[in-house]
Parts: C-alpha cells; structure tokens; sequence
C-alpha cells in the first residue's frame, strides 16, 4: 500500500479551502485559504497520519515592487504570503528524515485595498503555543493582524511604533523620541 499524499487528502477533505500547491519546490508549499486556515491545521496537527506537531516559524514575503518600471515587469500583482513551516516529530519519511510542510496564505496588502488597514488571518496560536510569539512578530514587522490570537501587540517595535520594518514601502523615520537615527 502506498504512502497517503497530503496534498490529495487535504483536498478531499477540505475541498476550495485548498487553494492551490507546489510540491515540486525546494520547500514543497499548499496555499490554504484564510478561512480555511484553522481547520486545516488543527487536522494537520492531530491527524494520527500527520501529526505535524510543530510550528516552526511564521513569515511572512511581501510581494510589492515601488519601482513603477520594475513593477510593471513583475509577474504578479502586489500581495503578502503568510507562510507557516511544520514538521512532525512523529512521522518520519523513509530516509529518515521528518516530515514537513509549508502552508502558505495568500493575503492582499490591505485589508478591502484601503491603504493602511491591515489584512487579517485566523491566529493558530490555540493550536500551537508557539504561535503566540510567531504571531505577535509577523503582527509587528509585518503588519498581518492574527484574528483570535490571545494577546496581538508588538514584541520588537515599541508600542508607539509607527509602520511594519519588513514591508517594502516602509519608510525608516528619521528620529524617534528626539534620537536621530540616519
């Protein structure tokens, strides 16, 4: 008997919450859907054929060019991708190794293209406690609001931060405080 495939099973299962794959990649990725996100991983995490078990990391790859020039050449129209590293501790592959996953979210820079608000994504912290810090970092650097997440506030960034560092139209200011920073 054959080794179940998760990309199969996920779309059996799950139907349009599986959005799209590239099992070919490097780190082989399945696009989930935002409201399909929690269910997803709370299968992934407790299924006895899967048992990813750990959250490894939560990024996110912002998907913009402000080169007019070079974003007209770009391919793809300006989004983030929340992206969530899994492997389980319990399944191994033949050669040893554990298995992994990457799921990915695909998300519009702005929540309804309103600059400036912030698009949203179910929190998976109630599935994995790790989460909560991983959450808590992308929210900050990011500016990706996790819905549900038990306590969503900076963690690096002071409070009174203005902007997420790690998008690509950020704009560093030039004193914080009085402190000049350039």
């Amino acid at each position: 008997m054959s080794e179940p495939n998760l990309y199969e099973t996920l779309q059996a299962k799950f139907g349009d919450q599986i959005a799209g794959a590239n099992l070919e990649a490097i780190d082989p990725w399945i696009e989930v859907t935002s409201a399909g996100l929690v269910e997803v991983c709370h299968f992934l995490k407790h299924d006895p054929n899967w048992q990813f078990n750990m959250l490894n990391c939560i990024t996110v790859v912002d998907y913009f060019e402000p080169d007019p020039k070079k974003a007209a050449k770009a391919g793809w129209d300006p989004h983030l991708e929340v992206v969530y590293h899994l492997s389980s501790t319990e399944q191994k592959k033949v050669n040893g190794t554990y298995s992994m996953i990457v799921l990915k979210v695909m998300l519009p820079r702005w929540q309804d293209d309103q600059e400036g608000q912030l698009p949203e994504v179910p929190s998976v912290a109630s599935i994995w406690r790790t989460a909560d810090w991983h959450e808590r970092e992308t929210f900050d650097l990011s500016g990706v609001v996790f819905t549900g997440h038990p306590d969503l506030r900076r963690i690096l960034c002071p409070e009174d931060w203005e902007g997420h560092p790690l998008r690509k139209d950020y704009e560093m200011p030039l004193e914080y405080h009085g402190i000049r920073g350039r």
